[in-house]
């Protein structure tokens, strides 16, 4: 299990476990679980991906 560090820090100690991202044709990230493919939240902030979840091969 990834563990976090201080609160604030910006990063994380290890990868998240079960999760992939992909891109979507609008240019966001959406994170996906690997476990049924679900997928679980999109990042709308901005088009930057998700900090330590690994991405999915075109």
């Amino acid at each position: 299990m990834a563990k976090n560090g201080k609160t604030g820090d910006g990063h994380r100690v290890g990868a998240v476990r079960e999760r992939s991202q992909t891109q979507t044709p609008s240019g966001h990230y959406v994170k996906r679980d690997t476990n049924n493919g679900r997928f679980l939240d999109v990042k709308t902030s901005d088009t930057t991906p998700f900090k330590g979840v690994r991405r999915e091969k075109k």
